[in-house]
């Protein structure tokens, strides 16, 4: 393997190892000497890509964010309407908590409170971003209430889901996430949806299944 796909391939190794590690352990446990051993690598192949464990954490957020986007738009270009994205992008995000150790670390990184220092604001401003303008689309479509305003839904339903995942983890190593992000979007719909496409638009709360 030439020498920069080696590199490329020991960077990738790192921030899986990483992973695991801050997934178990938190941002304050973890060590980068538990870090090295996880992803196979010597501590001078560690810091050769990575300066700190600061440097390391922010990683696992970037990845787990574009991680995270490359679903979303998968999601997005497999939806009849804006609200149909919503419900299959919260679906996703649902999968990759329980089958992606990246992701599952990486919002536990941006939810631990114990590194300011962390990009932890990044991700979370560019799904309201994102849900802001679906929610747009939604009400343009017909689908929402014309009341509904777009930054304030989009403001209240990433922290909610956000709150939901914490909880089931804490409670029931997440368990019971699609049931509970079902649930949030059955209490969600008839305070968004117009009163004639509710029926419809329940149907779609189907998509969210393990």
């Amino acid at each position: 393997m030439p020498q920069q796909e080696r590199a490329h391939a020991t960077r990738a190794s790192i921030i899986v190892g990483a992973a695991a590690v801050f997934n178990v352990k938190g941002f304050v446990s973890a060590s980068l000497d538990l870090i090295a051993d996880e992803a196979g690598v010597t501590r001078g192949a560690l810091y050769f890509h990575f300066r700190s464990k600061d440097d390391l954490a922010n990683a696992v957020i970037a990845e787990q964010h574009r991680i995270s986007r490359q679903y979303a738009e998968q999601a997005l270009s497999a939806a009849g309407s804006a609200f149909e994205g919503m419900i299959r992008m919260c679906d996703g995000l649902a999968h990759q908590l329980v089958s992606e150790v990246v992701v599952s670390a990486g919002i536990r990184l941006t939810t631990d409170g114990s590194a300011s220092i962390l990009s932890a604001t990044d991700p979370y401003e560019d799904w309201m971003r994102t849900f802001e303008n679906l929610t747009s689309m939604a009400r343009d479509e017909g689908d929402f209430l014309e009341t509904v305003d777009p930054e304030r839904v989009a403001k209240f339903i990433i922290p909610a889901y956000t709150g939901v995942q914490l909880v089931s983890d804490t409670l029931h190593g997440r368990a019971d996430l699609f049931e509970r992000v079902r649930d949030m979007w059955e209490l969600l719909i008839p305070g968004l949806v117009r009163p004639d496409r509710i029926d419809a638009n329940r149907r779609h709360l189907e998509l969210i299944k393990r």
